[in-house]
């Protein structure tokens, strides 16, 4: 009958209105104070991250609880990202998500396992039928862990709408303990085109912020002239915890009336890349600080601009005098504001940047194809946000693409042409990316068409040709050859390769398949005795590791349980 209903529930259509999300419908997936490590929407490589991220002790095991009645419409079980994580749709037409669970209740666990070893492979992904794993508000159906792209032990805790956006969880009525007010690290205006200035200046110019004793700013009055805009660097703080995470709305206001709003409650996965347009990406990938600009820069597709007047710019005129301010609020109300007083004054500015060029010219618009002897790029259309002179420089099979401060929308193609090497050298060799400062070669997933090996990547830098010839390496954990295993419960393995890195592994029992679950942070494979897949006195444990051009280590030993 319960089913049913809940079936009924699910196929009645429903609508979600704009803005009203219930306040009494989810509960706390943990059953301790919410402290958060990551805030909604908060700034991340790449990305806006999509939900909170809820301290758990700095510990594992925790349980997790379903929010409100539903059923577990997707499971997810990866090396990286939310490592293993549920999804879980409810009545309602919201869908909550759980990312780097240690572990799955018996019955989900049961449901995944059985998968898994059909389908012999640790990753997997599961739609699971409406009836098949339905849970009820309060039911315990995972555990905290660190598994995939943690960081250390959290659950990632996300609430989607039905068009797959994620939402703000706390506007549903979740608590988090918040009294303290952002923190303003700095503020920075741009002239915009080549006859406006701040300060006398053409160039990006960083203001000093003057503290008062409210916990509010101010800002060192200054001249300008043109059209001119602002980015701040804005954090917020919990009372329970030290982490700096994001702010919940960025409002402006030009001589009192309103002027943009940055509403970070709500956006869509497609648009959320688009996070290195908002921030003065050459900023942060030269100074490592993140800069939220306040006006709607050129090819911005952000939804979470709204209420701008002249797409957030000033336009600052000789004499005039104007108030710029700006306020910054975090979800529980907490409010900081800054003044700017700008005074207009008409003047040459003293300094304009001088741009770079070179005999190479990309067009957002347009695919564009770089080629030199051996080696080609391509880039599609909208690869770009700008268009711009880009350095192209061939130095025998090491090629430098521009300094890896453009912000990159699509991902592109570079291809080399390895004709003049052998079939034997070419199983081992792929495209590196040299990295940091002394030129740590980074693998870039490399892939072979007839003579030409070539690689998709979505980051500009210096690329090279590599050769890998050292296999990986295995290592058993705690046990060795003959070994009576009887009082073990796991069986577990390092793995490691050190240039290409790991692509995959099969490990076998006697020649059954086991469940190996890889956590790449410790490099350790684990295998569950509780699977039975063991049940001979005597055993023997076959592991390939193969990592990414081919090079493969074969691990056999045998061991005894009772």
């Amino acid at each position: 009958m319960r089913y049913t209903l809940l079936l009924f529930v699910f196929f009645t259509t429903f609508s979600q209105a704009q803005d009203i999300y219930p306040q009494d419908y989810f509960r706390s997936p943990l059953d301790i104070e919410l402290v958060l490590s990551g805030t909604f929407a908060e700034l991340r490589s790449n990305h806006f991250h999509s939900g909170l991220d809820i301290k758990t002790k700095q510990r594992e095991g925790l349980n997790v609880y379903a929010t409100a009645s539903g059923y577990v419409s997707r499971i997810k079980v990866s090396h990286f990202g939310y490592g293993k994580a549920i999804y879980i749709t409810h009545p309602n037409g919201y869908v909550t998500v759980h990312g780097h669970l240690q572990r799955f209740s018996k019955k989900i666990e049961d449901y995944v396992k059985k998968r898994q070893y059909e389908k012999e492979s640790y990753e997997i992904e599961l739609f699971p039928d409406l009836n098949d794993l339905i849970v009820t508000q309060g039911e315990v159906f995972a555990y905290t862990g660190n598994s995939g792209g943690s960081g250390g032990p959290h659950l990632h805790f996300e609430i989607r709408d039905n068009q797959e956006r994620p939402i703000n969880p706390l506007l549903f009525g979740l608590k988090v303990k918040d009294t303290k007010k952002p923190m303003v690290r700095s503020v920075y205006a741009y002239p915009i085109d080549d006859l406006a200035h701040v300060n006398g200046s053409n160039l990006k110019q960083k203001l000093r912020l003057i503290p008062l004793k409210n916990g509010d700013y101010k800002v060192e009055d200054l001249t300008a002239y043109g059209k001119i805009g602002f980015a701040i660097n804005t954090v917020d703080m919990q009372d329970l915890a030290a982490n700096k995470n994001g702010v919940f709305k960025i409002e402006t206001f030009y001589n009192g009336m309103p002027n943009s709003t940055i509403d970070f409650k709500r956006f869509s996965f497609d648009e959320s890349r688009h996070l290195n347009r908002f921030i003065d990406y050459k900023h942060f990938k030269d100074e490592k600080e993140r800069l939220q600009k306040l006006f709607l820069d050129t090819n911005n597709p952000l939804s979470m601009y709204q209420n701008l007047t002249d797409d957030g710019y000033l336009m600052i005129y000789d004499t005039n005098s104007s108030v710029y301010k700006i306020k910054i609020t975090d979800f529980e109300g907490n409010t900081t504001n800054i003044d700017i007083n700008i005074k207009g004054e008409d003047k040459q500015p003293d300094d304009v940047e001088s741009g770079f060029t070179s005999p190479y010219y990309v067009k957002s618009s347009e695919v564009s194809i770089l080629d030199n002897r051996n080696i080609k790029v391509e880039f599609p259309k909208q690869t770009f946000y700008d268009d711009f002179f880009i350095d192209f420089r061939v130095n025998g099979d090491t090629i430098k693409l521009h300094k890896n401060n453009k912000a990159v929308k699509k991902y592109f193609k570079i291809s080399y042409d390895t004709s003049g090497y052998s079939p034997e050298d070419l199983k081992q060799m792929y495209i590196a990316r040299l990295v940091g400062w002394n030129d740590f070669l980074s693998y870039s997933s490399t892939k072979q068409e007839a003579n030409t090996l070539y690689t998709r990547t979505n980051n500009l830098g210096t690329y090279c040709l590599a050769r890998d010839t050292v296999n990986p390496t295995v290592t058993p954990v705690r046990f060795k050859d003959g070994q009576w295993l009887s009082k073990y419960r796991f069986l577990k393995i390092k793995i490691d390769d050190k240039e290409t890195g790991i692509s995959n592994y099969r490990a076998t029992i006697n020649d059954e398949w086991i469940l190996m679950e890889y956590d790449y942070k410790t490099k350790t494979l684990t295998y569950d005795f509780n699977d039975n897949v063991v049940t001979d006195t005597k055993n023997n444990l076959k592991l390939i590791v193969t990592d990414n051009v081919g090079n493969s280590t074969t691990f056999e030993t045998s061991f005894f349980r009772k």
